[in-house]
């Protein structure tokens, strides 16, 4: 019986009949209980006999196998596999001295200590990287030139400097050559540049995303003595590919991050710098690997996002949005082939003619690349596969006025605001992550003090930029005919709409004090025209960087003359003639140039 208060309550019971009954209950919860209990546990004791006599099975024949010398121990099994793998491959010096010294260690440590599987695993891959395996190159520029023709349309400079560096390849093999870096808008084409390299040399290729990596130890690996310790990504990309010459793809080098786990870029220099790569030195590994014969190509959206040191150890290749003619010929050589096969159609069941192409262009894509473009390709043949699976028979061909019943109204229609700019707004260039784009600045003042005001997402450069512009027309009022404005009792408030996007830099100079000068004197400025250039305090134009993406951006956006500074004449001399083709290029050195150009001051 189990408790006082139970055993209590039979003592007190004085009918001798119910004492009966609650005696025979609680030894009936008692037998029940002790039941219960054998049968537990005699299914753990089964269950561990049964495990014991399998163990004890399998020892047994373990042990037979050995002495007739059919089976090794485990130690003695990964000692040999390791001296084979050894004998068959070729070594540099010094990782096969490593190898056998890491092998002698594995025959002293027991077979259940943690330090076994980490010699173990070491020695994997010791043994498994190809130190001295090679891929041979079969540079055929001929079928180079086929196959970047084949995959790419437009960018010429690109494919003539990749040519350039087969060439010296072929003639040298040994030939070291400077590590490329394409850098251009989202979708032009960088990352399918590289794969095209890969295949006309016949190598294997390995891509590294390295957008958002804080952490070095994803370059350079971990310390042995972390448990789960593992080489950093290029070696592990190494042994996947089985040889030390692959093409190595390293995507996005301009996001690379920086926090208190250490800096990835600084990791990268070493990686990138011909002179010291020979020897890169793992931190796993423990052992230099030569990264010399390994070809890398970094792609970036935006150049000066690149740490300068990385930068300065990189050939830059630039490459330019396309036109809409060349996004036009992309779609039809390209693009809708390729959406066409993906969603089960044929040639004949879905048409677009260059006049609806170049409307998809114009109304719903507004990009430097043509990743855009694709998804509102593949948006219309998903549309006519259904059509063709509810047993419809639509007209294969979408004129350019059924676009709007497939995709909707036009996302991007000119604006003629900013074509044509009221008084106090005036249009800049910029150049972004997706190439160039047309800047609004707007400028409106109130009584005040004399202050500037920003708002827009603006950098510290850019907020600068303001001051100095609001400084010169201050100290040149008489020259702009604001001698009768007193500025001390005036505020401007100078705006840069898309809050969201920061901006920054000093090309919008000239712009910015264009946008002052028509608020204070009360004119519009030139209908279709745009500028950049910085500016100083003495009214002075000086010269300003992308160039060809700001020419290229304003020409999409329907600009047709642009003002730029005179020193950035020959940047614009190497560009393409249909790049230029109706747009006027008025080059100015001083401010007072622009004032006269845009608002006949």
């Amino acid at each position: 019986v189990n408790g006082v208060k139970e055993k209590q309550k039979i003592l007190e019971q004085l009918d001798v009949r119910e004492r009966l009954r609650l005696v025979s209950e609680c030894l009936t919860r008692e037998l029940v209980s002790l039941e219960l209990g054998d049968s537990i546990q005699k299914e753990i004791r089964d269950k561990i006999e049964e495990q014991q006599k399998e163990y004890f099975l399998r020892e047994q024949i373990s042990i037979i196998r050995r002495e007739l010398g059919e089976e090794k121990a485990p130690e003695e099994a990964d000692r040999e596999m390791f001296l084979s793998r050894l004998n068959e491959n070729e070594y540099p010096k010094e990782v096969a001295e490593k190898i056998l010294d890491e092998i002698s260690r594995l025959s002293t440590i027991p077979t259940a200590s943690p330090e076994y599987s980490v010699v173990r695993n070491y020695l994997d891959w010791l043994t498994e990287l190809p130190w001295c395996k090679s891929s041979t190159d079969r540079i055929n520029l001929k079928n180079a030139e086929t196959v970047l023709e084949r995959d790419h349309y437009g960018l010429e400079e690109a494919k003539e400097r990749i040519l350039e560096f087969l060439g010296v390849r072929k003639m040298r093999p040994q030939h070291g050559g400077a590590i490329l870096c394409l850098v251009g808008p989202p979708g032009v084409g960088k990352t399918s540049l590289a794969m095209s390299i890969a295949e006309s040399m016949g190598r294997k290729l390995e891509r590294m995303s390295l957008g958002g990596i804080r952490d070095e130890a994803e370059i350079k690996g971990h310390r042995r003595t972390y448990i789960g310790a593992m080489p950093g990504r290029l070696i592990q990309m190494i042994k996947r590919a089985g040889t030390n010459n692959p093409v190595i793809v390293l995507d996005e080098v301009d996001k690379l991050g920086k926090d208190f786990r250490g800096d990835p870029s600084s990791a990268l220099l070493e990686v990138l710098d011909p002179a010291q790569n020979h020897g890169f030195s793992d931190l796993f590994l423990d052992v230099p690997f030569d990264l010399s014969n390994v070809m890398f190509v970094a792609t970036a959206n935006n150049l000066y996002e690149i740490p300068a040191p990385l930068r300065d150890r990189m050939e830059i290749i630039q490459l330019s949005g396309y036109l809409r003619s060349e996004k036009v010929k992309i779609a039809q050589r390209y693009l809708l082939p390729k959406q066409i096969e993906e969603h089960g159609l044929n040639a004949s069941q879905l048409k677009l003619p260059v006049t609806t192409l170049r409307a998809l262009v114009d109304g719903y894509t507004r990009e430097a690349g043509v990743r855009g473009l694709e998804k509102k390709v593949a948006s219309l043949c998903r549309k006519r596969t259904l059509e063709l699976a509810k047993r419809r028979r639509p007209k294969p061909v979408i004129a350019k006025d059924q676009l709007e019943k497939y995709l909707g109204p036009a996302k991007f229609l000119d604006d003629r605001i900013r074509l044509q700019p009221p008084v106090g707004v005036a249009l800049g260039l910029a150049y972004t992550s997706f190439g160039g784009d047309v800047l609004e600045i707007e400028c409106v003042s109130y009584p005040g003090k004399g202050a500037v005001k920003t708002t827009g997402s603006l950098g510290k450069v850019m907020a600068e930029s303001c001051n100095i512009a609001h400084s010169y027309l201050h100290a040149n009022a008489e020259s702009f005919g604001l001698i009768e404005t007193d500025f001390s009792k005036i505020d401007l408030h100078m705006h840069f709409p898309a809050g969201a996007t920061p901006k920054d830099g000093p090309s919008a100079g000239i712009a910015i004090a264009t946008s002052m000068l028509s608020l204070l004197r009360g004119k519009k400025m030139k209908s279709r025209t745009a500028m950049t250039g910085e500016i100083s305090l003495t009214g002075e134009v000086m010269p300003i960087g992308g160039v060809r993406e700001k020419v290229l951006g304003a020409k999409i956006m329907g600009i047709k003359t642009i003002l730029l500074p005179i020193m950035n004449k020959s940047d614009v001399e190497q560009l393409k003639p249909e790049w230029k083709s109706g747009l006027t290029i008025e080059y100015v050195d001083h401010f007072a140039e622009v004032a006269q150009y845009v608002l006949k001051i």
